[in-house]
Parts: structure tokens; C-alpha cells; sequence
């Protein structure tokens, strides 16, 4: 999974020179570095020596994941920080990684199955995901919180909790980063719920699982809406506001490691956590209103804050709005903008 091992070398090497690890007198962490193929060996030890030769540690192992997590379960060793990233969809890992993962520690999760949660293989979804998936305007962010659910359900097998760092995506990777916490926070359990999307009418819901019952009816006239359901996925927040700062204002100490193409990103994520859950593409809204364009996002979130509700721009897909407004008000929102914008 590390591939040739460039990942490895920064993570060592911004530690290194990380003026909060000299200042408290922290020694240089030791860096497991894992690819099953052992063709790679060379190039990796080669990549890595600018490391060794900054006082890194390192143990380099080339076998299969699962050898390398049940080993360190049995040897009783746990790791602060696990970044797993393999080919296709992760989850069969999920188990021995958390195994190991230490308690507040930190785990940075990628799948690269795109088709299994948004909708467009569904059986795929069932046996990966043990959730259904479909398709929704607002795919990324949902199929970040069918994977977010998948892992909560692993942790909570083990009495443990999560915390959600930060979710992206850019439509061909979905990342993950969490805290493992040593218990689950209060009712985290009802974070595991339901989507459902109208196709014919374009209305959403959610439901916690703890609390499911009926769904409401939709803006569809009587007999004429269905609801297409997602899930069980998760109902929380996508992103710490705190821990996003933070990554930002290292910026300014390690000026080098952030592009400004990543910067950006942190930023967008820092001003949308990610709550409320329903989202809404701006070019559906105004298909369903034929208007002859779409509202600006900026001004429907102003309107829809103005008239109460809580409303974003999403940092996760671009021309969407998350909000908690009624849908048919969110309707009657966009035609408004419309008309004072003709």
C-alpha cells in the first residue's frame, strides 16, 4: 500500500522538522512503511533514505496487510497514526486495522470504489458496505457517509468511538480521516440513520435507525412520490473545525508542504462541517423550477439564513446547499432570487 513511498517520506520528514516536536522534547517517530509486493523494496529503501538520513526510524516490510496488522494485534503493539490506502474498497481491513489503532489515535482511510456507494452498483454496495446506495446529486458526500458508517459500526464493535477529522473527495478517491476515541460520545449511536431522495419531486428526509418509523410524506401530490433510500450511513458532522485550524496555521511553519490547491480545500472544509445532512444541487432546483438559470449559491444561503434556516454551500461538490428548510420553501426561495435577479 505505500507504493513507492513518497507519502511515507513526508510523514517522516515533516515530523522531523516539526518545531512542535522539538519543542517538546518529542523524539522522531518511528515510521512502518508496507507494500505487499516486494519488487518494490529497493525503490522504497532508495525513496526513503533522505529520511534515515535526517535521524528518521524506520521498519520497512513488504507482505500483505493482514499478516503485517495481525502481527502487531498479537505482539500487543499499537500504532498513533495508520494511513491506509489500498486498491478498490477497504473495509475488509477495518477490523485489524482499529485493532491497533490507539486510543485517540488517528486513522486516514481512502477507497478508490467509486461505483459501490453512490449508487451505481448496488449489490456491490450490499456486500462491501452491508448498506444500500443510490444514486443522489449530492454522491460524494454520500458515499463518504456510507463508508463513515461502515467504520463507526467496526469501532463499535470494539466499545470505541469516532471522531471525524475530515471527509473529502474528488470523485475517484473518498478520504477519511478519524479519531479513534476510547468510548463512543454520548448517543453517538444515533449518528447511523437513513437518506431518502424523491426522484420525482426531488424532497429529502433522514431518520436515525434508533428512532425509524414511516417516512413523511414528500412534495409529490398524493400516490405520486417515492422515496429511494440510502444508508445506513452517517448522520454527524464531516469535519472538525478545530483540527482543520490547526492544519491550516501550520501553514505558516512548514511553508513548503502545502499547496495552495490544499489549502484551499482546508479552508472550504473548515467553513462547512457538514450538518445539516440534506443537500441540494442549485442546476436540479432550477431544472424542477425551469428557471433559466441557477441561483447563485451565495445568495440562496443568505436568503435561507435571512429567512431562518440553517444553510451552506457545500466544500464537498460544488453548486450545492446543505439546509435544514423545508423543501417546498427552498422551492419558493430559488424563485424568488430568480425573479429579483431578472
Amino acid at each position: 500500500m505505500a507504493g513507492c513511498g513518497i507519502r511515507s517520506l513526508r510523514w517522516g520528514l515533516e515530523s522531523v522538522l516539526s518545531s512542535a516536536t522539538h519543542s517538546a522534547g518529542l523524539l522522531p517517530p518511528e515510521i512502518w512503511v508496507n507494500d505487499a509486493d516486494p519488487d518494490r523494496a529497493e525503490l522504497l529503501n532508495r525513496n526513503l533514505e533522505p529520511l534515515r538520513l535526517k535521524g528518521g526510524s524506520i521498519q520497512l516490510a513488504n507482505e500483505p496487510a493482514e499478516a503485517l496488522l495481525s502481527r502487531a494485534h498479537y505482539e500487543g503493539r499499537c500504532f498513533d497514526l495508520i494511513d491506509l490506502d489500498g486498491f478498490g474498497c477497504p473495509n475488509a481491513l477495518l477490523q485489524p486495522v482499529l485493532n491497533v489503532l490507539a486510543n485517540e489515535g488517528v486513522l486516514l482511510l481512502a477507497s478508490s470504489d467509486g461505483r459501490s456507494p453512490t449508487g451505481h452498483d448496488r449489490c456491490g454496495a450490499i456486500r462491501r458496505l452491508a448498506a444500500a446506495a443510490r444514486t443522489h446529486p449530492a454522491s460524494w458526500e454520500v458515499a463518504l457517509r456510507l463508508q463513515m458508517a461502515a467504520l463507526a459500526r467496526h469501532a463499535w464493535v470494539l466499545g470505541r468511538g469516532l471522531e471525524p477529522l475530515a471527509c473529502f473527495s474528488d470523485g475517484r478517491t473518498f478520504r477519511l480521516a478519524v479519531r479513534l476515541k476510547s468510548r463512543l460520545a454520548e448517543e453517538e449511536e444515533h449518528l447511523l440513520g437513513l437518506l431518502a431522495r424523491c426522484d420525482a419531486c426531488g424532497d429529502q428526509a433522514i431518520q436515525p435507525l434508533l428512532s425509524l418509523q414511516g417516512w413523511p410524506s414528500c412534495h409529490c401530490s398524493p400516490g405520486d412520490g417515492r422515496w429511494a433510500v440510502s444508508g445506513p450511513l452517517w448522520l454527524g458532522r464531516l469535519q472538525s473545525v478545530e483540527v482543520l485550524g490547526a492544519l491550516l496555521q501550520l501553514e505558516e511553519q512548514l511553508p513548503l508542504t502545502m499547496s495552495p490547491v490544499s489549502f484551499r480545500l482546508l479552508q472550504r472544509l473548515k467553513a462547512d462541517v457538514g450538518l445539516p445532512v440534506c443537500c441540494w444541487s442549485i442546476n436540479e432546483l432550477a431544472k424542477r423550477l425551469a428557471l433559466s438559470g441557477p441561483p447563485p449559491v451565495s445568495a440562496l444561503v443568505e436568503a435561507l439564513r435571512s429567512a431562518g434556516h440553517q444553510a451552506y454551500g457545500s466544500a464537498l461538490m460544488a453548486g450545492q446547499v446543505r439546509s435544514d428548510v423545508p423543501f417546498p420553501e427552498l422551492l419558493r426561495v430559488c424563485q424568488s432570487i430568480h425573479r429579483a435577479g431578472r
